[in-house]
């Protein structure tokens, strides 16, 4: 029962599946064939079973439908049997037609064939021509990049790049051509870069060689419209009857000169003088600022061209080491120096930030205070004043120039205050040359005068002003001698010179006439005083020369009144001004003439001492000669003679000269009693000495220079007098009785001096007493007047011990 009860079960299950094999795709049925065998043991044999009835079934069907349809199979074989020799007919006649097509159609096959070739190359052809189209305006840009670059329109090649990469290589950049291009532009600006470059360091390197052309051009348009400016000042001056400009006053036959040379040098190079651009050409710094500009590497180039040109700028700056032995050296310092600031100055207004107002400041600062470092040391070594003046007028000139451009140049016109004083000391110093040469030119006698012409000519050449002398008849003699007006000329032509310096430094009237006194007043007081005291002190300087120094110098110092109105007339100044300042010439000539004055005294007490020297007295002379030396009277006829040249002498000097010569005589009779080496003097001697002295004193009464009074000039002789007297009477009582009162007869006679004497005299009569007589000390008398003189010996040396110990 179980059993049919599971084979009942199996039975749908089977039939499930045998449709399932019927109905699915072979390659499905393994997994339905697979559930056979995975259920009941017996299934799989149930299953063929099952499988085998269902054949069986499917062939009885099978066998039913092909009964049902054979006939219909046979009746249709019967009729294929029957077309088959009209299909045969058939063939033949299609094989044939088909031949025949295909024979009539190979002619239009291979015109076809053409007619599609033809097609395909006008279709190739036009994409050809649409592609070359695109591609020929990239070509012809390229070509004409090439042809730009072969001219050297470097910022035009670069503006072609700029399309080439901006509109026409977009439109062809899949091609390799272009790709190739693309890489090569870089390449090219690199190159035009390069070039660029080198054109600019070329340029650099031309505007260094020829920056002294360029700043000599801008100096000489600077100068001829500075003197076309002041022409015309002047004009206008003279035509409104003004007279305010420095230059006016300046010899006016001198100034017409130089205007007219210079108008003729203005004429003659009017169309020689060229411009900055003329002389240079910029297009080098132009077209490498806008080709760095375009590549936009504007700051690099500006960077290189600041760096390069300040290095230019150390270089001009540096002066040679000679510059300051000729005009030359300065001129070409400074036209270089023009150059370059002008091409800065040119780059300034021509160029947008390549350079600009604060970096050219900044250069100029620099290279002033360069320049001025310069100028200030090789100035030193200049000892040329028309050197000086030329140097001055460069920087003038220079500064001129450069103002014009917009540079400040107060610095400069600072500086030319420091040179004004240089060129003052060389002046000097060629003016101390000049006058020496005077000096030793002159005979020092008065200008002697035979006619009115040579008359005029004097005092055409000095201011001498002299009623008395007008009135001599000639020939006559002016007291001065030559040197006087050749002086006074020099004094002025220094003036003048220092006039010159002064000229287009725009000063006001009132600075240049207190530089014009100042710098005068150092000619007088330290050149002209400076050469007056060395020649004053030259030993080949005699009294008679002396004498005329210190006229000369009286006349020297009345002209200096006619000097300062000389500089007023120069500059207009007005010497009742409050500020200005005087001219020292007074105190200059009378510092000069104090030492003539006191060289008059040293030399003829010089002489006096020759004469003095000449003296041979014999000491030891038992009776005097009964006359004076002949030393002394010669000494007494020189000083006569000398006496009545200082007769042109003011009064006081020579009077002081004489009392000088008097006591420097008694001085030295004195010293000759007293001299240590003297050691005896016989009363004979003292006798012949008191001659002398009286013939001192004779020519002391006789006045040799007028003015003294009463026995004032015998009074230099007092000295002696009173001693030699105290020998003469031998009254020393009343010398010692007397001494130290003021009545005393004797009260110039010093206790030592009449010691000393005494002593000499004692031991003198005590040798003539010797040689006189063996038996002489046996005498009473002389044994009494020896006793006599060891007594006044004895009290003279009390006298003197006691004033010894009262000092």
């Amino acid at each position: 029962m179980a059993e049919n009860g599971d084979g009942l079960g199996t039975v749908p299950e089977h039939e499930r599946i045998l449709q399932e094999i019927e109905s699915t795709d072979t390659a499905c049925v393994g997994p339905t064939l697979r559930s056979v065998y995975d259920d009941q043991p017996n299934a799989h044999k149930k299953f063929m079973e099952k499988l085998d009835a269902c054949i069986r079934n499917h062939d009885k069907e099978i066998e039913k439908m092909c009964n049902f349809h054979h006939q219909g199979f046979v009746d249709a074989i019967t009729e294929l049997l029957k077309v088959r020799t009209d299909a045969e007919k058939l063939k033949v006649q299609v094989t044939d037609t088909n031949r025949r097509f295909q024979d009539a159609g190979k002619e239009v096959i291979v015109q076809t064939e053409d007619i599609i070739r033809c097609r395909i190359q006008q279709r190739n052809i036009t994409t050809v021509v649409e592609k070359l189209q695109l591609c020929l305006p990239v070509l012809e840009m390229y070509s004409k990049l090439k042809e730009q670059m072969s001219a050297k329109r470097y910022y035009s090649a670069l503006k072609t790049m700029e399309q080439l990469e901006n509109v026409f290589f977009p439109r062809v950049s899949q091609y390799r051509f272009c790709q190739l291009m693309i890489e090569n532009l870089p390449k090219l600006r690199e190159d035009i870069k390069e070039i660029s470059m080198s054109d600019l360091k070329d340029f650099l390197e031309s505007i260094r060689k020829h920056s002294d052309k360029i700043g000599e051009t801008a100096m000489k348009q600077a100068q001829q419209q500075k003197i076309f400016s002041v022409a015309l000042q002047k004009q206008n001056n003279v035509k409104f009857g003004k007279n305010v400009y420095i230059n006016d006053r300046i010899p006016e036959e001198r100034n017409e000169v130089e205007l007219k040379r210079g108008f003729e040098e203005e004429d003659e190079n009017e169309e020689e003088i060229l411009t900055v651009q003329d002389l240079v050409d910029f297009s080098p710094v132009y077209r490498c600022l806008h080709i760095y500009s375009v590549l936009g590497d504007e700051e690099t180039f500006e960077n290189y061209y600041r760096k390069q040109r300040k290095k230019q700028a150390r270089l001009v700056l540096q002066p040679q080491s000679n510059m300051h032995e000729t005009v030359d050296g300065y001129r070409r310092y400074f036209t270089q120096i023009v150059g370059f600031f002008v091409v800065e100055d040119h780059i300034l207004h021509v160029t947008q930030g390549l350079v600009t107002r604060a970096y050219t400041d900044e250069l100029w600062n620099m290279a002033l205070s360069k320049i001025i470092a310069v100028l200030r040391a090789h100035s030193s070594y200049c000892t040329d004043p028309d050197l000086v003046l030329e140097l001055k007028n460069l920087i003038v000139i220079f500064a001129d120039t450069l103002q014009g451009y917009g540079f400040p140049v107060n610095r400069l016109f600072d500086l030319l205050f420091e040179i004004r004083d240089q060129y003052n000391e060389t002046l000097l110093k060629k003016w101390a040359g000049v006058f020496r040469d005077i000096f030793e030119e002159d005979n020092y006698s008065p200008i002697p005068i035979v006619n009115e012409e040579e008359y005029k000519v004097v005092i055409s050449k000095f201011p001498f002003q002299d009623p008395d002398l007008e009135k001599q008849s000639f020939p006559k003699k002016f007291p001065m001698s030559q040197s006087v007006p050749h002086i006074y000329i020099q004094v002025k032509e220094f003036i003048y010179a220092s006039l010159k310096f002064s000229e287009s430094l725009h000063r006001s009237s009132t600075e240049i006439d207190d530089m014009l006194r100042k710098s005068t007043n150092l000619l007088l007081t330290r050149t002209l005083s400076s050469c007056l005291l060395n020649l004053i002190r030259k030993p080949h300087i005699g009294l008679t020369e002396l004498v005329q120094i210190i006229i000369n110098t009286t006349h020297l110092e009345q002209a200096c009144k006619y000097l300062e109105d000389f500089i007023t007339n120069i500059t207009n100044i007005s010497q009742e001004t409050v500020h200005t300042t005087r001219l020292y010439g007074l105190s200059t000539f009378k510092d000069a003439r104090h030492a003539a004055e006191g060289e008059i005294y040293t030399k003829l007490n010089q002489k006096i001492d020759e004469f003095v020297q000449l003296a041979d007295y014999d000491w030891t002379m038992s009776e005097p000669d009964g006359r004076a030396s002949g030393y002394l009277m010669d000494l007494i006829n020189f000083l006569r003679s000398i006496f009545q040249v200082f007769t042109h002498l003011p009064g006081k000097v020579a009077q002081t000269a004489c009392m000088s010569a008097c006591q420097h005589l008694s001085t030295s009779l004195m010293q000759m009693l007293l001299d240590s080496e003297l050691k005896q003097i016989s009363m004979g001697a003292v006798q012949q000495f008191n001659l002398d002295v009286i013939q001192c004193e004779l020519f002391a009464s006789s006045e040799p220079v007028p003015g003294f009074q009463g026995d004032t000039l015998q009074l230099a002789f007092i000295d002696l007098r009173q001693l030699l007297d105290l020998f003469m009477v031998w009254d020393w009582s009343t010398y010692l009785a007397d001494y130290g009162q003021p009545a005393s007869k004797y009260l110039r006679v010093n206790p030592n001096t009449a010691l000393t004497l005494l002593e000499k005299v004692h031991k003198g009569m005590k040798d003539t007493s010797k040689k006189n007589n063996i038996f002489a000390q046996f005498r009473k008398n002389d044994r009494d007047k020896q006793k006599l003189i060891e007594t006044v010996v004895k009290q003279l040396r009390s006298l003197v011990n006691g004033m010894s110990q009262h000092t």
